[in-house]
Parts: structure tokens; C-alpha cells; sequence
């Protein structure tokens, strides 16, 4: 019987995303070890699919509300590992499984000294390297790519605009991605519109100021696995600072990505990589992205999307007009 790795991350789907190169270093340090994730169930598609993790234990979602017990009831973990914050909540739902060997930031009022110091300034996919690296173990927080699940074919090489965040203070007005939406879709872009079941009520009304036919909103009718689907082949995501932009960066999805209040230094994709447009007018501007910026960045993206697999697909001008993206080859 193999010893056990007992991974925590339960969190949302960004979260886990930028914990896979952590994760991925887990899974080359202990190749001998059945190595468990503690996230929530609606994630495990994704835990599955990121190509460490052997098996999934399910837990409560702990996104707004600090973590209590992961209710472990298995054999003992040979390691635990606190990927999920720095305690001391989660340092203590973790050591009530009575792992033999323990790796987490230090923290002492949960009676563990033992790490490196939290570090608030950092971005969460380093942040997780580097207590892997502090406990000898290599990681590289490029490593994000994850293998895309198979298209559903109406979906495949749409727009995707998706209003919704897990705050308010992260959340564009919905009035101004309608107004992006009908563009693009007049200039004759495809454009659907994702969500959550609680967030089918603001893409509904998206989709209405849009003009887009009542079919376009798929908020609350898809799962992880199908939102994954839509995001891998899309033509284009926009967004903001939620899972579905680190579902983009994870699949290399083109994204224009609205950042507020939280810099895209802490949770944006890597720089460098011009195919996620970043968007950030410091800790209190979101409300200052125009409707004009996402929409030119909107078609500067599309363009090179027609570039990147040779489609002959109808690229908007940035002064709302339409040309053949074959012509500009």
C-alpha cells in the first residue's frame, strides 16, 4: 500500500490553478506516494486533469470563510501539506489527520515554527514554490499548463464574456460588458456569456442590453468540466480577476482580463505572455476601464488569434467596422 500525501488547497478553481505548479513538484518529489488532494468536489475535474494528483478527498469550500476540519477519515498521511493559506486555521485541520511529516509556512499560534515566513507581497503561484523550495523540493511557477478537455462543438471558438467574480469590488459593471458584447457581436463575433447559477441573473441581462439571442447564456447550466471546455476553446475570454481568467492562462485561451482592486502582480497570468491582456488602474480603478479599452483590446487579441490558427475569421476594427482576417495575412 502506498504512503500518503495529503495535499489542502480547498478553495475555488483560480486557487487550485495556481497551485498546479506546486503541485506538479509534489508529484516528481514523492513519484512512490498516492498523492490526495482536499478541495472541493465540484474541482475535482480540474485536480484530475492538472496530471499529479491521484485521487481526490473531498471538502467544504472555504473561499470567504476561514477553513474549520477537512474531517480526514483514512490512514495516516506519511506527508501533509498546507497549500491552502497560512494558517492557523488550516494548519490545524491538517495536523488533526497527525501526518508523520508536516510542510507549511511557520506559524505559531498553531503551534508550528517550523518554514518560511508569509510573505503577503508575493504572487500566489510563488508563493507556493517557495515553501516547496524552503523544504529542499524544486518548482517551477511557470509550470501551469494544463491539457485541454475536448471542445463541445457549438461552443468552440466563441467570445466568452464572463461578468461574474467572487466579490463585488472584483466585478466590472455589467452594462459595460453588454456594451462590449453587442459590439463584437455586430462586428460579427460569436459571443456567449458564462456564469455561475447565482450569476445567471446578471448574464441574462448582459445577453438582453447585448442583443444576444437568449442560447448565448450559458451561466448556470455548465459544470467545471463544460465551463473548462468553453474556456479551452474559446476564441477569446474576457474577464476579470476570477477562476475563469486562470482557467485561460492554464489552457494559453487569448483573455483580456480586468484586474480591481487586487494587483495582477499577486494573481495575474505570468508576464511577459502577450496572449493575456491585462488590464489595472490600481487598487480602486476598476470603475476606469472603459468600455473603448476592453473593446481595442478585445480586437487587438481576436487578430492575433486569426493569426495564430490561420482563420478566416471576421476580425473587428477598432472603430466597430468588420474585415476579413484572411486579408490581412
Amino acid at each position: 500500500m502506498k504512503p500518503v500525501l495529503l495535499a489542502l488547497r480547498a478553495l475555488g478553481i483560480g486557487d487550485l490553478a495556481t497551485a498546479v505548479p506546486a503541485l506538479r513538484a509534489l508529484r516528481r518529489a514523492f513519484p512512490r506516494h498516492e498523492l490526495v488532494l482536499a478541495a472541493p468536489p465540484a474541482l475535482t475535474p480540474l485536480a484530475m486533469a492538472i496530471g499529479a494528483v491521484d485521487r481526490a478527498f473531498p471538502t467544504g469550500s472555504f473561499v470567504r470563510d476561514p477553513i474549520d476540519e477537512i474531517r480526514w477519515n483514512a490512514r495516516r498521511p506519511d506527508i501533509a501539506v498546507n497549500l491552502h493559506g497560512k494558517g492557523p486555521q488550516s494548519h490545524r485541520a491538517l495536523l488533526a489527520a497527525d501526518p508523520i511529516r508536516f510542510l507549511a509556512y511557520a506559524q505559531p499560534a498553531a503551534g508550528w515554527p517550523d518554514g518560511p515566513k508569509w510573505n503577503e507581497d508575493e504572487h500566489e503561484r510563488d508563493r507556493w514554490c517557495r515553501l516547496l523550495h524552503w523544504h529542499g523540493i524544486p518548482a517551477d511557477p511557470d509550470d501551469l499548463a494544463v491539457p485541454a478537455p475536448p471542445p463541445v462543438p457549438e461552443w468552440a471558438g466563441a467570445v466568452v464574456v464572463h461578468p461574474g467574480a467572487s466579490g463585488p469590488e472584483r466585478r466590472w459593471p455589467v452594462a459595460r460588458f453588454a456594451a462590449v458584447a453587442r459590439r463584437l457581436a455586430a462586428a460579427g463575433q460569436r459571443v456567449l456569456v458564462s456564469g455561475s447559477p447565482g450569476e445567471a441573473a446578471d448574464a441574462q441581462a448582459l445577453a438582453a442590453a447585448a442583443g444576444l439571442p437568449p442560447n448565448s447564456v450559458l451561466a448556470g447550466r455548465t459544470d467545471l468540466g463544460a465551463l473548462a471546455a468553453l474556456v479551452a476553446h474559446a476564441r477569446l475570454v474576457i474577464c476579470g480577476d476570477t477562476g475563469v481568467a486562470h482557467l485561460a492562462t492554464a489552457y494559453g485561451t487569448r483573455s483580456v482580463l480586468l484586474f480591481g482592486p487586487v494587483s495582477p502582480e499577486l494573481w495575474g497570468p505570468p508576464p511577459g505572455n502577450d496572449r493575456h491582456t491585462v488590464l489595472w488602474r490600481g487598487p480602486h480603478g476598476l470603475a476606469d476601464i472603459g468600455v473603448d479599452d476592453v473593446y481595442v483590446a478585445a480586437c487587438a487579441q481576436l487578430e492575433a488569434a486569426a493569426w495564430d490558427g490561420g482563420l478566416d475569421a471576421l476580425v473587428p476594427e477598432h472603430g466597430g467596422g468588420v474585415r476579413d482576417a484572411a486579408a490581412t495575412r
